[in-house]
C-alpha cells in the first residue's frame, strides 16, 4: 500500500481518509442488496437467520450489522395474534400417560417424536392440520389435513410418519392430552410399532414446546397472508411448504442453522 501511494503521488494518510469516507458505504450498499434479496426470498426470516443465510452465500457479516440494515430498510418481521379455535379436548375418559419427554436430550433420530394439531382458516370454514416431528432433526415426518378434529386426522399423520421412518421399538411419542392422541385407535397404532406414549401436563404448553414452536412457524411463514379457496388448494401449498421449504430449505437455529434434511445426513435412519 505504501508503494502504491508513492507511485500515485499521494500520502497514505490521504488514501485512508478517502477510503474511510467511501469504502464502508460501498460495502454497506453491497451487503444491503443481498440482505434485501434474502428478506424477499425468505419472507419471515429474522435477522439472525438472515445472517446465517448470508454466511452460506459467502458473505461474512455480523448479526448486529444485519439487524441495523434490516431495521433501516423496514425488513424486520412483524408478529400478529389471531383468534384460535380450540383443537384440544382433554376432558375424556381415556388414560393419561406420564410425561417421558420432559428434559429428555435426544442423541439420534427416532428417539422422540412429537405431535400436535392446529387450525387453518379457509374462505368459508376452518380446517385442521395434524403433524408429527422428529425432535432430534426437527423434520416433519408426517402430516394430514381434514375438516374435522376426529381421531382419523391424527392417525393419518402418524401412519405417514411410520411409513417414512419405520422406527425400532422403544421410541417415545409425545403429545398433549387431546382425545385424538388418547383414544384406542391412536394408542393401538403406537403399541403395534413399539412406541412409549407420553403426554404433557395439564395447561403446560412448554411440555410440547417443539411442536408448539413448529406450529408458530407454520402459521407465520405459510398460513399468514394466504387465503385458500378450498381444501385441495391448501393441501397443495402445505405439501410444498412442509416437504420442500421446511425440511430442505429453511435454516433452523437449533440445528446450528442447517436444514433438517442436511442435519439428518450425518445419521443413519
Amino acid at each position: 500500500m505504501e508503494r502504491m501511494c508513492e507511485l500515485s503521488g499521494i500520502s497514505r494518510a490521504r488514501f485512508y481518509r478517502q477510503w474511510q469516507t467511501s469504502a464502508p458505504r460501498q460495502a454497506d450498499t453491497a451487503i444491503r442488496d443481498v440482505v434485501q434479496q434474502v428478506a424477499v426470498e425468505k419472507r419471515f426470516y429474522g435477522y439472525r437467520r438472515v445472517q446465517r443465510e448470508l454466511r452460506q452465500r459467502g458473505y461474512w457479516v455480523n448479526a448486529k450489522r444485519v439487524l441495523r440494515l434490516m431495521r433501516e430498510d423496514n425488513l424486520l418481521c412483524l408478529r400478529s395474534r389471531r383468534f384460535a379455535p380450540p383443537t384440544t379436548d382433554s376432558r375424556h375418559g381415556w388414560r393419561i400417560w406420564p410425561n417421558l419427554a420432559r428434559d429428555l436430550i435426544t442423541r439420534n433420530l427416532n428417539e422422540l417424536w412429537v405431535a400436535d394439531i392446529t387450525y387453518v382458516r379457509l374462505q368459508e370454514e376452518f380446517v385442521y392440520v395434524a403433524v408429527v416431528l422428529d425432535v432430534h432433526s426437527r423434520r416433519v415426518i408426517g402430516w394430514a389435513v381434514a375438516v374435522h378434529l376426529g381421531s382419523s386426522l391424527a392417525v393419518e399423520a402418524l401412519r405417514m410418519a411410520l411409513a417414512e421412518r419405520q422406527p425400532a421399538p422403544g421410541w417415545i411419542h409425545h403429545s398433549d392430552r387431546g382425545i385424538q392422541y388418547a383414544c384406542a385407535d391412536y394408542l393401538t397404532l403406537l403399541a403395534e410399532h413399539g412406541a412409549q406414549p407420553s403426554m404433557s401436563r395439564v395447561g403446560n404448553p412448554y411440555d410440547n414446546a417443539k411442536a408448539e414452536s413448529f406450529m408458530k412457524t407454520l402459521k407465520e411463514e405459510q398460513v399468514r397472508g394466504h387465503q385458500w379457496r378450498d381444501l385441495d388448494a391448501l393441501c397443495a401449498d402445505l405439501r410444498t411448504f412442509l416437504q420442500i421449504t421446511y425440511n430442505h430449505q429453511r435454516l433452523h437455529s437449533a440445528l446450528d442453522y442447517q436444514t433438517p434434511a442436511a442435519f439428518e445426513q450425518q445419521f443413519s435412519i
